[in-house]
């Protein structure tokens, strides 16, 4: 028999993915035709998150069973590496507040009104997300946000703009998770446990990869699919075939 605790953070996260399915089928389909007419033109989608948000960036591509055309945008500063010290999470928390700091890392790289922008943020209000977008739009890009809707709704803007991660989005994605992210009472007057944001944003990502890949075998687009070596069905040169396909696509765009 299952433990209480354990139970209901199943029957919590479950819940979670089916109002994801319930609710926010058309929003994954309108972001999924972004997704492809950007690939489809030999442009990119770009990912971008910080702090746990920056998994699902990196759960994309590359990846068994995805494919060229995601671009994530990972910056080691805005991921934690330790809990304390250098690149501890007390430093992140303390970056992806900071207002300017995504705007020069983003400069690093070559963007086109073409491409899409995906940003994922459980909360959408600190610094690096807002300014992720914001500089998605200066560039004419086409915005999704995967974000918390309930965070959206009760968390007042950080942002000196006054703006949320939301407000700026072409398409928002709710991840239908509370708040404060934990579901389980374990004892009152304290905090929940058991986070589900992670849990639902890599489920709408891959909700989103399967669906653009779908409209992109609409469109007669040759899928280059990064696969499982363990398939004999693959070529054993198959991933070093995509590898050479990504490079010359970033290079080509000047990436």
């Amino acid at each position: 028999m299952f433990d209480l605790s354990q139970k209901t953070y199943q029957d919590e996260a479950l819940e979670i993915l089916r109002n994801i399915s319930a609710k926010e089928k058309e929003n994954i389909e309108k972001a999924s035709t972004l997704m492809a007419e950007s690939i489809s033109g030999g442009h990119l989608v770009h990912l971008f998150g910080s702090g746990h948000s920056a998994l699902p960036a990196l759960d994309i591509f590359p990846r068994y069973g995805s494919y060229v055309g995601f671009h994530p945008l990972i910056d080691p500063r805005l991921v934690w590496f330790n809990v304390i010290g250098p690149g501890g999470a007390r430093e992140l928390l303390w970056i992806e507040r900071q207002e300017g700091y995504v705007r020069n890392f983003l400069q690093s790289f070559t963007f086109y009104k073409e491409d899409t922008f995906v940003v994922y943020s459980h909360g959408g209000v600190n610094a690096a997300p807002v300014e992720a977008a914001m500089y998605a739009k200066d560039f004419g890009m086409k915005v999704v946000a995967i974000t918390s809707m309930d965070n959206y709704r009760h968390s007042k803007p950080m942002h000196s703009s006054g703006r949320k991660l939301a407000d700026l989005a072409d398409v928002v994605i709710d991840n239908c998770c509370p708040l404060e992210d934990a579901v389980v009472t374990v004892e009152d007057g304290k905090p929940k446990v058991g986070a589900t944001s992670t849990l639902a944003t890599v489920f709408i990502s891959m909700s989103l990869l399967c669906e653009t890949a779908k409209m992109l075998e609409g469109k007669s687009f040759d899928l280059n699919i990064f696969a499982s070596p363990n398939t004999e069905a693959v070529p054993k040169n198959n991933n070093d075939m995509v590898y050479e396909v990504y490079s010359k696509l970033v290079k080509s765009l000047g990436v």
